[in-house]
């Protein structure tokens, strides 16, 4: 394997023994002698940032920059407002708050270590080798009260991920290890691709309060993180989108393939609006990603097309499927009918 190649268990590296896997399923015939992996999809290899990521960000500290100095010289010219106090005192705000967020799980969470969750321990170490850091962040599991979260920030030099409790579960052998591998990748991968560094977190915190722009930012960012998550462990993708979208308890009931297949039939204004204005993709653009590794995650308009992966990232289109909800007329009792869906 050659240093381009990508890691073993991304898709694509070839399986060092072909047809003899005593994993295989018995009902699954073992591959032909002319059988080949295909060449892994562009999103399949090693992470790169989602191409609206840089543009978003330039655009943003244009638009701050532009916005500090107009705000300085209104105060210089006598325009006295405590709205501009507040603006010019959001770095010193943001200062103090990285330093609070990272004191918090410091004090009252449990550190991931070798002899304390080990094997959540080795997939951040796992993954900051992965991604080519220097050092092992920082790793906390915090009581969640039923919330399922997880970030990544930073204060000073220091980097850290915390995993709230309810999501660090689904990591049981009960349920979804790989999700969790995903999850921890995605997480680590923010601090990687530089999104939890000073000025990047101001950026993003000031761009938020930009219309469409800032939202825009912060989308592009979970796209990146995915693209990590992905190539730490891809086969967890489905797993950590069903935790997300049902919980830790139904992960597993959540057909991946149906659920991303809505991206493209859930239609209309609201449905656009609410991924335009949200700070993460909405789930099922988010699924539709993970499964389609040949191009980048939506932004602003939903997947055109229904496909369906055929390895290593790769998909075929499929001819359009009926609405996943959708039933037969006259099958449902009492003469009921399911509505027009717009």
């Amino acid at each position: 394997m050659d240093a381009q190649s990508p890691i073993p268990n991304v898709p694509g590296v070839a399986d060092a023994r072909p047809g003899t896997d005593a994993d295989r399923p018995a009902t699954t015939p073992a591959p032909g002698p002319d059988a080949y992996w295909l060449p892994p999809a562009q999103y399949a290899l090693r992470p790169r940032l989602h191409p609206w990521e840089i543009p978003m960000l330039v655009v943003i500290i244009a638009i701050t920059l532009v916005g500090y100095l107009a705000i300085v010289w209104l105060v210089v010219a006598g325009q006295f407002s405590e709205y501009f106090l507040a603006l010019l005192a959001a770095p010193l705000v943001l200062l103090f708050a990285r330093g609070l967020t990272y004191a918090r799980p410091r004090v009252n969470g449990v550190q991931m270590t070798p002899g304390q969750f080990p094997e959540g321990y080795r997939m951040v170490v796992d993954a900051a080798a992965r991604y080519g850091l220097e050092y092992v962040p920082d790793a906390y599991v915090v009581l969640g009260n039923g919330m399922i979260n997880a970030f990544a920030s930073g204060h000073g030099f220091r980097r850290y991920i915390v995993v709230y409790s309810d999501l660090f579960e689904v990591g049981g052998r009960a349920r979804d290890p790989e999700a969790l591998e995903f999850i921890i990748g995605h997480e680590v991968g923010h601090i990687a691709a530089g999104h939890t560094s000073y000025w990047r977190q101001l950026s993003t915190v000031v761009g938020m309060n930009i219309p469409v722009v800032g939202a825009a930012l912060s989308r592009a960012q979970e796209y990146s993180a995915d693209n990590y998550g992905y190539y730490t462990q891809p086969s967890g993708a489905p797993g950590a989108i069903g935790v997300l979208s049902a919980g830790k308890y139904m992960l597993s009931a959540v057909d991946f393939d149906q659920f991303a297949d809505r991206a493209t039939h859930e239609r209309g204004f609201f449905a656009w609006a609410i991924n335009a204005i949200a700070s993460h993709p909405v789930l099922t653009w988010r699924a539709a990603a993970l499964r389609d590794r040949t191009r980048a995650g939506a932004m602003l308009f939903r997947p055109k097309t229904i496909v369906r992966g055929v390895g290593s990232g790769n998909v075929v289109p499929i001819p359009p499927p009926a609405h996943p909800a959708a039933v037969p007329p006259g099958v449902l009792p009492n003469g009921l009918e399911m509505p027009p869906r717009l």
